[in-house]
């Protein structure tokens, strides 16, 4: 798996100082995307040991308040098994860090109805994610008030509810978390 980029401190993909990474390869392509260059699979840097140190080592900080995970799409197969094993490390690590996940997929049409079926690390890699921003760019929806959201198709999903209870349960205040 190949990354386009890591943000030490990012503070516009979920609530507080965050470590966001943007992995490569998105098969979306969404009209309008605003990392159009992430969609090669290739793009970026290999996502190594030693990346997966130096982002460990970002997160360290108490005022780190969790990590995002962006692309490209880290719910193309290949972005989820090379994904898995860090996310894994990132809750042992550091339990009480949140990880939000953005994708264009829909957690409940996509992620749940096909990819949880004909993938094992699906569930898995869903058990470490907190928040999901689930659903396409849409640029007819585009609205720069959303908070965490590109446009108003996107929902803001709490995942661990959402699969205790068999249905979405959405996030009301992000900021609030």
């Amino acid at each position: 798996m190949n990354y386009a980029d890591i943000k030490q401190y990012d503070i516009a993909n979920g609530p507080g100082v965050r470590v966001s990474v943007f992995v490569s390869g998105c098969t979306r392509g969404c009209p309008g995307c605003f990392n159009r260059e992430a969609w090669d699979f290739s793009y970026g840097e290999p996502f190594t040991r030693e990346t997966v140190k130096e982002v460990l080592s970002y997160l360290a900080p108490d005022y780190v308040r969790g990590l995002s995970l962006l692309g490209g799409e880290p719910f193309e197969h290949s972005n989820q098994t090379g994904l898995l094993p860090f996310v894994r490390c990132v809750k042992e690590k550091y339990p009480d860090k949140d990880i939000w996940c953005f994708s264009g997929y829909l957690f409940d049409e996509d992620i749940c109805g096909r990819m949880c079926k004909e993938w094992p690390e699906t569930r898995e890699f869903l058990s470490y994610i907190d928040v999901l921003v689930d659903g396409r760019f849409v640029r007819e929806l585009h609205n720069v008030n959303l908070r965490f959201k590109g446009s108003s198709n996107q929902r803001t999903i709490m995942v661990q509810e959402s699969l205790k209870e068999g249905k979405i349960v959405l996030l009301d205040s992000p900021e609030s978390m």
